[in-house]
Formats: structure tokens, C-alpha cells, sequence
């Protein structure tokens, strides 16, 4: 192998979180979202591409109805800073108003789309909206903002793998790397 993906795979970049402890954790945020949604058919939004690895494992873990579209946006690029600027790429479909609404992002740092997507769903009128992250960076917040349940606290350092990329690559690693 000498692609850059087999170099994750063969340790040459830290392991954050191995695909054990994140498999564990998702269990653990599937049964509580399905007891704090009990009875009432939520709608899980998927924020697209990064979140999709997330979304899938943990709507294997939730028991309750519930329904599933995506959004698609980007604040990023091709970079491994934010760039301040949020656009919708890919916008959902599903009807929200007077609907429980939850937002499944894969990782939070600045905070500026989780912000984004909370004005433009509140726009819609869903009778509650929450966020649940696999990621939330401490130390990288530039505003304020809320996400109801969280995987895991980790450091401001860029990291790829199960669904999150750097210019496209890496989402398919079955584990969350350190970029260095």
C-alpha cells in the first residue's frame, strides 16, 4: 500500500478514538435519544458528508419511530480551518413544523453552522430542535451555541476518519486520526 489512507491504517498518525469506544458511545447516545423521544416520531437530520457514518451507526441504535433526511452544507472547503462562511449544499426535504427535530452533526468547532442550521430550521417552526454531535472541540468555539447530547469532548486539532475528510479522503477509516 502507498496511498496516504494505508498510512492511518498502518500507525503512522495517532488514533483519537478507536472505532471500539465510538461504537460503545453511539449505544449509549441511541438509547437515550430513543427514551427522551419516546411517542414522538422525531425527525433525524443528518448533516452531510461527514455525519453520514455517524447518522447510519446511530439510527441502527434508536428503537422508536422516527424518520431521517439530510442537509448539506459547508464551512470548510478544501481547508482545515473554517472559513466562516456557511452554504447549503443539499437542503432537506422533510415537512419540520410542529415536528421534534434532531440534527446529527459530526463534529462541532466553531460553532458558526450548528448556529446556521439552528436559524434556518427555527425558521421552519419544529415544535423543539436539538443537536447531537460525535464530536464537540473544546477550545475552538468562536460563538455561542447549544448541542444537546455529545459523543466525545475532544482537542482543537483537525481529525479525519469515520466520515469526517481533509479535501475529501479519509472518511472511510473506521476510527477518528489526529491529522498532523
Amino acid at each position: 500500500m502507498n496511498n496516504q489512507t494505508a498510512q492511518f491504517l498502518q500507525g503512522k498518525f495517532p488514533v483519537l478514538l478507536s472505532a471500539e469506544k465510538i461504537r460503545q458511545r453511539i449505544q449509549e447516545l441511541g438509547r437515550q435519544l430513543s427514551q427522551d423521544y419516546a411517542g414522538k416520531k422525531p425527525v433525524f437530520i443528518g448533516v452531510l458528508n461527514g455525519g453520514y457514518m455517524f447518522m447510519s451507526d446511530l439510527m441502527r441504535e434508536i428503537t422508536i419511530d422516527c424518520e431521517v433526511d439530510f442537509i448539506k452544507i459547508s464551512s470548510y472547503g478544501e481547508a482545515m480551518q473554517t472559513t466562516g462562511v456557511v452554504k447549503i449544499k443539499k437542503d432537506i426535504d422533510a415537512h419540520l413544523e410542529g415536528r421534534h427535530v434532531v440534527v446529527v452533526e459530526d463534529i462541532i468547532d466553531s460553532g458558526l453552522s450548528v448556529n446556521y442550521l439552528a436559524e434556518r430550521l427555527n425558521a421552519l417552526a419544529p415544535q423543539s430542535l436539538k443537536f447531537v454531535a460525535l464530536l464537540v472541540k473544546d477550545g475552538g468555539k468562536q460563538v455561542e451555541y447549544t448541542c444537546d447530547y455529545v459523543g466525545f469532548h475532544i482537542p482543537t486539532r483537525f481529525v479525519v476518519g469515520y466520515g469526517m475528510d481533509y479535501a475529501q479522503l479519509f472518511r472511510n477509516l473506521p476510527q477518528v486520526y489526529v491529522m498532523e
